[in-house]
This record gives C-alpha cells, sequence and structure tokens, in this order.
C-alpha cells in the first residue's frame, strides 16, 4: 500500500481551545527559564493564550514525573510540557536521575493517557545545555512546546473526543 492511499491521522500545530501545563524544574534554572520562554513562545505562535497555560515548579528533575501525572489526573491538561536539565557531574546520580526522570515521565503519560512532551536535557556539559537551550542546537523548549501542540491534536483524534476545554465549557452550561 502506498502512502498516498494509506489514512493517516496528524496532529495539528493549532493550540487553539487546548490547554497546557508545563512542569519546570528549577534546578539548573539559568537553563530550564530559557527552555521554559522559548515552550512559551510555541505555544502562544500556535494560538495558545496565556489563559489556557498553567506553570508548575519543582524543585528538581525527579521530581517532574510526580507533578506531571498529577496534573494529568485533573483532567484539566490536554498535554504537559516536561522540563528539566541534568549536568554529568563526578558520580553516577547523574545516570538515576537521568533514567528515572524519563521513565517516570513515560510511565505518567501511558498511565494517564495525556501525552507529555519530554525536555529533560541530559548533557555532559554546561556548554551542551547552553548550545541547546537557544544556541547551536537550536532551542528545545520550543521544540516540546510544537510536540505537545501536535500530541494533543492527535491525541484527540485518536480518541474521537473533543478538547478538554470542550468538556469544561459543556459541563458548566449545565
Amino acid at each position: 500500500m502506498g502512502q498516498d492511499t494509506a489514512h493517516t491521522l496528524r496532529g495539528q500545530l493549532d493550540a487553539t481551545g487546548l490547554r497546557f501545563a508545563i512542569v519546570v524544574s528549577r534546578f539548573n534554572s539559568f537553563i530550564t527559564d530559557r527552555l521554559l520562554a522559548a515552550a512559551l513562545d510555541a505555544l502562544e505562535r500556535t494560538g495558545a493564550v496565556k489563559e489556557q497555560i498553567e506553570i508548575v515548579r519543582v524543585p528538581g528533575s525527579f521530581e517532574i514525573p510526580l507533578a506531571a501525572k498529577k496534573l494529568a489526573a485533573t483532567g484539566r491538561f490536554d498535554s504537559i510540557i516536561c522540563i528539566g536539565c541534568v549536568l554529568r557531574g563526578e558520580t553516577s546520580h547523574y545516570d538515576y536521575v537521568c533514567s528515572e526522570t524519563a521513565r517516570g515521565i513515560q510511565l505518567a503519560q501511558l498511565d494517564t493517557g495525556v501525552p507529555m512532551a519530554f525536555c529533560v536535557l541530559t548533557c555532559d556539559t554546561l556548554e551542551q545545555a547552553i548550545d541547546r537551550a537557544g544556541l547551536k542546537g537550536g532551542n528545545k523548549g520550543y521544540e516540546a512546546g510544537l510536540a505537545a501542540v501536535e500530541m494533543a491534536s492527535l491525541s484527540h483524534k485518536l480518541a474521537k473526543n473533543p478538547p478538554a476545554s470542550a468538556i469544561r465549557s459543556r459541563s458548566k452550561r449545565r
């Protein structure tokens, strides 16, 4: 079967009417703040307004999955962006934080069905993190913002459900 004949579902880069949460780590905030600014820019450029976005700050990347899962469980959000930055140190702590954060975010989205954009930089050096937060490597926060919009849209198409904001609007009218 060729590509032209297959039915293909795609998410749209249109955040109109969608609600987003952003969970951002305070640790390495000189990086995570740049990622957050770019994620907000991506959401706004795709049609989100400030009232559709909630930002939650957590101490570090390891705490992101729990906050993301609790936010998803509220049913208020169409997608969640998870932002953090872990820099390799001299011990194995880095490996545990990176793997468990990624695993926790993956489990949170699988358990709740709410898409979660993974924007936790795991870098060997500060220079690598700076490059990924706006210099040579673009800004991974912006990419995560776009992924969140696209996955929220696709998730609704796959579930054949209206956005969470439409569900809330209907329940308010009753």
